[in-house]
């Protein structure tokens, strides 16, 4: 099983007063993720940026660290 950190940015919006996650963008390194969040800001009612570990093979998304975040955002380890 092949494992990959990856970086990804999630935009927040409010939906009848319900955090809504909007379309993920990937990002090539924290850096970058941190830079296209803080782009985002102004436009929704909160953007983090992410690593996290990705199986390769199923896609599945795990260990998800906040690099950055910017207003209301929703906490992915809860679900």
């Amino acid at each position: 099983m092949a494992n990959a950190e990856k970086f990804i940015v999630l935009p927040y919006r409010k939906n009848r007063g319900n955090l809504v996650p909007g379309e993920m963008r990937q990002a090539s390194n924290a850096v970058s993720a941190e830079k296209i969040a803080l782009a985002m800001a102004r436009r929704f009612v909160g953007v983090a940026a992410y690593a996290v570990i990705v199986d390769e093979e199923t896609g599945d998304m795990t260990s998800p660290r906040l690099l950055a975040r910017h207003g209301e955002i929703a906490d992915l380890n809860a679900a």
